[in-house]
């Protein structure tokens, strides 16, 4: 198959998935097979016809729809669109194994709404990933916001349809009133929405009016989550633990600072914002949210709160090393943003996914219920362990490799500001992931208040096999990617040598 051909065929299975799914809705094995089905074949043409042909220097085109010559729906893939399109393909089965695991065993209800809305999401993310110009990309970009409501309001609770409120109102106020604005302002300075390698703007456009522009664009696309446009994604914990690793690790999130830093290197171009000072102030914005939101994560720590809420605020940490990273605006730092897309998509997946296995198989979700609970669900714990070396930066795990190129691009570019803000952040996440693994293995649980009947505690073991499988298969991803990080790394050079 042509990679040409094979980029509209990745937004098709994705909806035909969803239409299939709907349709056996009253067969539940069938319509889980049929989920399991299209998310392998997703992978299938993501990385058996797209992902070669990018590798090779290839740049694949589609035109979807065009009202006028500049104004198309137009896929076009370039590097930093493979490794995002890569990653959300590569999840989507392990999640779906999840999802089969945790759906059966909470006894949620409405699964096939669950299903039919996921893989429609998995398509939205898929043509942001594959987005050839602004318009497109926004248009997926509000399709994956619609998408993703009805699963975020899953449960249909009074807090769950609060928090669906909060999602939606961040999310599409900052879109229409911010992003939108700065498309058109683009469009209206440089005549083109097209991203080009260098920029669009370059030339174009000068002075404190890319400042403005700049902060249209970081606060108008909402999903990447920089402070103090990151309340959408805490609130959105209510939802069940599949969403969650949704949000965070293969789609929502991801396309918020994939989109940030498609902007930065095609649209305004590094060499323009290195030149011009009014762009400097997002290296402390992004500096800011990844301390303050890792000092949030270990109040909750220290207060034995929710592990949800906890992995939410690092989620919103995590996500400014990637933009704290593109922000520090040298080739360099374009290769650690990618890797960190990716780094951080397997270990906060296994870290959400074990957060899910503890509630499915032990009823637990505070961090205070956790002392012994890895003796008693090891496979869950360890994985757990994994994802958390991962975040805090450490070797044998993925995030080391993504920690390790932003700090020398840190370096290469005297940005000692994001030097201290790595230390600082790494310091700290160790503060608030080390003391969960420790006191799940080594530590006795003291008797709580309501807590059950010590019997029925250590009656439960591991979750269902499918949970367990796929926690344990991410946290083999994570830790092969410290192994094996070619590919990516392969991939993200290609993106530096055509950041300008």
């Amino acid at each position: 198959m042509s990679a040409d051909l094979a980029l509209p065929l990745a937004l098709a299975v994705p909806l035909a998935a969803a239409a299939l799914v709907g349709l056996a809705g009253r067969r539940p094995n069938l319509r889980e097979g049929l989920t399991l089905a299209g998310s392998g074949l997703l992978a299938a043409v993501v990385m058996g016809s797209l992902l070669p042909a990018v590798l090779a220097g290839e740049r694949p085109e589609w035109t979807l729809l065009e009202t006028m010559p500049a104004l198309a729906l137009r896929l076009r893939l370039e590097p930093l669109g493979m490794i995002f399109a890569t990653v959300a393909a590569l999840l989507w089965p392990v999640n779906s194994l999840y999802s089969v695991g945790y759906m059966r065993g909470n006894r949620e209800g409405h699964q096939t709404r669950f299903y039919v809305f996921f893989a429609l999401a998995l398509s939205a993310a898929m043509g942001v990933a594959l987005a050839g110009n602004l318009l497109t990309l926004f248009v997926f970009y509000e399709a994956l916001t619609l998408s993703t409501y009805p699963l975020v309001t899953h449960r249909g609770t009074p807090e769950a349809m609060r928090a669906g409120r909060v999602y939606l109102g961040v999310l599409l106020a900052t879109s229409i009133g911010l992003f939108l604005l700065a498309i058109a302002w683009t469009w209206a300075v440089a005549g083109t929405l097209a991203f080009a390698e260098g920029g669009i703007l370059r030339g174009r456009l000068g002075g404190g009016a890319v400042g403005v522009l700049l902060a249209l664009y970081i606060f108008g696309i909402g999903k990447a989550a920089l402070m103090p446009l990151h309340r959408w994604l805490p609130a959105a914990m209510v939802a069940p633990v599949p969403v969650s690793a949704l949000l965070h690790a293969v789609a929502v999130v991801k396309a918020g600072v994939f989109a940030i830093v498609k902007v930065l290197v095609y649209v305004f171009g590094l060499d323009l914002l290195r030149s011009e000072p009014s762009a400097r102030w997002l290296l402390y914005v992004a500096g800011f949210t990844t301390i303050t939101a890792s000092v949030i994560a270990l109040r909750t720590l220290q207060r034995g709160g929710n592990l949800k809420r906890m992995l939410a605020y690092s989620t919103v940490s995590q996500l400014s090393y990637v933009v704290l990273a593109a922000a520090i605006l040298a080739p360099l730092s374009a290769v650690g943003a990618a890797l960190h897309i990716v780094a951080h998509a397997f270990g906060k997946i296994t870290l959400f996914f074990a957060a899910g296995s503890i509630y499915t198989a032990a009823g637990k979700t505070e961090i205070g219920e956790l002392a012994g609970i890895g003796r008693r669900m090891p496979w869950t714990m360890g994985a757990f362990a994994v994802g958390a070396l991962s975040m805090i930066g450490l070797p044998p795990a993925a995030g080391f490799v993504s920690k390790w190129y932003i700090l020398l691009a840190a370096f290469e570019a005297e940005a000692l500001v994001a030097v201290v803000v790595l230390a600082a952040s790494t310091l700290l996440n160790a503060a608030y992931f080390v003391p969960i693994v420790y006191t799940a293995f080594f530590a006795d649980g003291p008797a709580r208040a309501g807590a059950p009947p010590a019997s029925s505690a250590a009656a439960h073991g591991e979750a269902p096999w499918p949970i367990v499988l796929a926690t344990s298969a991410t946290a083999a991803l994570t830790l092969a990617f410290f192994v094996w990080p070619e590919l990516p790394l392969a991939l993200a050079l290609q993106l530096a040598g055509g950041s300008g």
